[in-house]
């Protein structure tokens, strides 16, 4: 039954994309006819993207231990709908039924994080739980058995409860050696077969929310910021947490560069939020306010990491505000990074707060760089909104961030490590409004040629996520949002494909010869641990 109800979804989405929706599928929405197909090369990476903790569930299953996330989301009125992560999508016990929507889909990678403390439950003070490494190796072989590439994040937001109550988290310079320890773990017992490493998915977000504006763990801040259980400082601590991340990412690279790179032969990089900032006018004010957001959001952990310093604008505006960097420090530095990671959605304006008065808001305090950050202003829309308030949608946004990177980063190379569009499901939707999400189909398409073009000019990026496989946890907003290319029923926790699913397989189609990077090492890997876990 629930195969014939598929097939329904399936010849239901295809009939809707040829005939309502031809325009899109033929023209717009596919790019072979402007032969950008000849820009993606055969390594090229399309893929899926997801997180531990908004995929996973299995709470407290086969030895894991808390998270920052797993306490947070407890405590009431942190999250919009009152839910957390305990179950999310399940994927620890679907993974399997996962992976084959990936491979009938037709990608060729698939991004995950690894959950630190389903590893290290307590960090290095206590043993490595084998249940967890048992069920990466799983999931890893499984995708290597389908020709699916491991792309793996060490770390997407959630640490252990331990590290936090033991010495608070990022705020202190002991979370380094116990980054380093969970890194060599993961190099260790998985980077025979992943080559694609992310030490951490999007720092500056989670720094921000953390402990400038306290809305994620460990809900930390000035009582002019936000209203946090933790106390804090939002002019201090959010530079000293970044500082301690910024040389985590130093020790682990130096560790793999050391001890695992020339023998496993994979490649390591950071992933950070790239969103692209227009300057509010042609002003010279303006332009230098794009500049210096820029360099508050995503430099600020960039420029030391392949620079060796902190931007200009940061050291002029902060002084010694700003933790310097010792001479051991910038030793460490000194590994950097093989490929930067840009989770790319939206644009917003930026006006200058310098030279010109500013309300308050997102960006105007000096801890921010005096830019204030919108995407609607004076009148001005950035793009076309969506259900989110903080998600615009405009394409153009996409190729000026990826030059941007290029231009500054002398053309590292890149990926789009996530990229997608989330939307609102009223509370009694008929088959329809699961299935036909043409605002998502349309915004992937838009920002896959806006992608194209960046690559047509020259910018090195070699590979491209969707956020995301399926509907999940999507932090402070709970299950409330969906980003998912398949629907997930969080009654019962069935997978519905999405026209979009559909879309993108046919795009995949279009622009990839043959998934081969991981097949190569299909005969060498299956017979690892093929009992899955069920």
């Amino acid at each position: 039954m629930e195969l014939l109800l598929l097939l329904h979804h399936a010849l239901f989405a295809l009939c809707f994309c040829f005939s309502i929706f031809s325009g899109s599928c033929n023209d717009s929405v596919s790019m072979k006819e402007n032969s950008s197909s000849s820009l993606f090369p055969s390594n090229f990476l399309f893929g899926t993207a997801s997180s531990s903790y908004q995929f996973e569930g299995a709470y407290m299953s086969d030895g894991k231990g808390l998270n920052s996330w797993d306490v947070f989301t407890h405590k009431p009125g942190t999250i919009m709908d009152g839910s957390n992560g305990d179950v999310a999508v399940d994927h620890y016990h679907r993974y399997q039924e996962d992976v084959d929507l990936m491979d009938y889909i037709g990608v060729n990678s698939y991004r995950f994080s690894l959950s630190w403390a389903r590893i290290l439950p307590k960090g290095r003070f206590g043993k490595v739980n084998s249940a967890g490494i048992d069920y990466y190796n799983h999931l890893i072989d499984a995708l290597v058995y389908r020709g699916i590439e491991p792309f793996v994040t060490i770390t997407h937001y959630d640490i252990p409860q331990e590290l936090e109550d033991r010495y608070e988290g990022w705020l202190s310079p002991k979370i380094q050696e116990d980054f380093r320890y969970y890194a060599n773990i993961c190099f260790k017992n998985f980077g025979d077969r992943v080559k694609y490493w992310a030490t951490f998915n999007e720092p500056n977000v989670a720094i921000i929310r953390g402990y400038r504006t306290g809305m994620w763990p460990p809900s930390r801040c000035s009582a002019s910021f936000g209203n946090c259980f933790n106390g804090g400082d939002s002019e201090r601590e959010p530079f000293i947490a970044a500082s301690n991340l910024i040389l985590s990412h130093a020790v682990a690279v130096h560790l793999y560069r050391t001890k695992y790179q020339k023998i496993q032969k994979g490649i390591i990089g950071i992933v950070m939020n790239a969103e692209w900032f227009e300057p509010l006018s042609n002003s010279w004010e303006d332009k230098l306010a794009a500049e210096r957001a820029q360099s508050f959001f995503m430099n600020w952990f960039l420029d030391p990491i392949i620079v060796g310093k902190y931007p200009t604008e940061m050291q002029e505006i902060l002084g010694q505000d700003l933790p310097p960097f010792s001479r051991y420090d910038l030793d460490k530095l000194k590994s950097g990074l093989d490929f930067i990671g840009l989770n790319h959605y939206t644009s917003a304006y930026a006006k200058d707060c310098i030279f010109s008065a500013c309300e308050t808001g997102r960006g105007s305090s000096k801890t921010e760089g005096f830019v204030l950050i919108s995407p609607q202003m004076n009148g001005l829309s950035i793009g076309e909104p969506s259900a989110l308030y903080w998600l615009y949608i405009q394409p153009q946004g996409m190729e000026k961030m990826v030059t941007y990177v290029k231009h500054r980063y002398n053309n590292t190379p890149m990926f789009i490590t996530e990229n997608g569009l989330g939307t609102r499901e009223n509370s009694h939707p008929t088959t329809e409004d699961i299935i036909n999400d043409v605002q998502r189909v349309e915004y992937l398409s838009g920002y896959l040629d806006s992608l194209a073009s960046a690559i047509r000019k020259g910018a090195d990026v070699r590979g491209y996520f969707v956020w995301s496989l399926l509907d999940n946890f999507e932090w402070i907003d709970g299950y409330s949002v969906r980003f998912g290319v398949h629907h997930v029923d969080y009654a019962t926790l069935n997978r519905t494909p999405r026209l979009s699913a559909f879309w993108y397989k046919n795009f995949i189609a279009d622009h990839t010869p043959i998934r081969n990077t991981a097949q190569q090492r299909n005969d060498s890997t299956k017979s690892k641990s093929l009992t899955f876990a069920s």
